[in-house]
């Protein structure tokens, strides 16, 4: 009897092939890891902006021999419509827009500084030597993101 011609795969080739792409994907995503790297692009993007607000204020603080913006107190307060509302006195003379935290108001910058906003930030002025610290308190990964100027 002549060997027949095998032309093709069969189902057991078929399911090894699928089971080793399988297991290579899933060690591949482990790797990868997509959610954390989501979260130090957030933490990327609050250190930009945290560095960005505290330019502006220091700035402010040039062009106004000393003085900072009336919202920034010694105490720790939100950058917000409600708490330390220094939008007005930074955007449009030192920057373009207000920075947001990313996971606040979908990441969009405040440009109107009359209308309710919250940035997701905090600044506080040390009382001992005028140093103004900007902090992004919802920092992932358990990272503490403050800049101090």
């Amino acid at each position: 009897m002549p060997m027949r011609l095998r032309k093709g795969f069969t189902l057991i080739e078929l399911l090894v092939v699928i089971g080793v792409l399988s297991i290579l994907l899933v060690i591949t995503l482990v790797a990868i890891n997509p959610s954390r790297q989501f979260s130090k692009a957030n933490n990327t993007a609050r250190r930009s902006d945290a560095n960005s607000i505290l330019n502006a204020i220091q700035q402010y603080a040039a062009d106004k021999k000393g003085v900072l913006p009336a919202g920034i107190t010694t105490t720790a307060q939100a950058i917000s419509s409600t708490g330390a509302n220094i939008c007005a006195a930074l955007v449009t003379d030192y920057l373009a827009a207000l920075p947001v935290d990313p996971l606040t108001n979908n990441g969009a910058s405040v440009t109107d500084c009359t209308a309710a906003y919250a940035t997701g930030y905090t600044v506080v002025k040390s009382a001992t030597n005028n140093r103004v610290t900007v902090a992004a308190p919802d920092a992932e990964l358990s990272e503490v993101i403050a800049v101090t100027r």
